[in-house]
């Protein structure tokens, strides 16, 4: 059985510079809170790692989660590791938000969505990224002469021959 795959889409370029505007908004917003706040040292690297942390796992389960959806292998221990890092990513803030009672309800509230808008905004990022590159990908094998593709020939201007010798 083959798979078709649907031709690669240029995602909106008004939603790339939105998606990049709420990444750089959500981290921002996040460590000038960090900087801003009356903790110590360690605990803002607490904060600053679970942010690190929890932004690779969502690119992370993003590209997981595409990789199955376009039929590329990926082990069921590698995409349950990936949900797992997301869940642990949000309970460690939950978590570490929770016990610290010194921070006023608003500011934690503050941390959370800063966060979750970093996540999510990264997810978008990484999409984007990644629907380009396949869009580039595609346009170079469509400008390229057969001849070039199945192996036989090195491409122009090399200076390598091919297999016929």
């Amino acid at each position: 059985m083959t798979e078709t795959q649907e031709p690669p889409q240029k995602p909106n370029p008004a939603f790339i510079g939105a998606s990049w505007i709420a990444l750089l908004l959500g981290l921002t917003a996040y460590l000038v809170g960090l900087w801003n706040a009356q903790m110590q040292l360690n605990e803002k690297g607490y904060y600053f790692t679970v942010l690190m942390f929890g932004l690779f796992a969502a690119v992370s389960l993003q590209k997981t989660v595409r990789d199955r959806a376009e039929g590329f292998p990926v082990t069921n221990l590698y995409y349950g590791i990936a949900w797992f890092a997301v869940i642990l990513a949000l309970a460690l803030l939950a978590i570490g938000l929770w016990n610290k009672r010194s921070l006023a309800l608003s500011e934690r509230g503050f941390y959370g969505i800063a966060f979750a808008m970093a996540l999510f905004a990264s997810v978008a990022v990484q999409k984007n990224v990644r629907d380009l590159a396949r869009l580039r990908a595609a346009e170079q094998e469509e400008e390229e002469p057969a001849h070039w593709q199945d192996g036989t020939n090195a491409s122009p201007g090399s200076g390598v021959a091919g297999s016929e010798g």
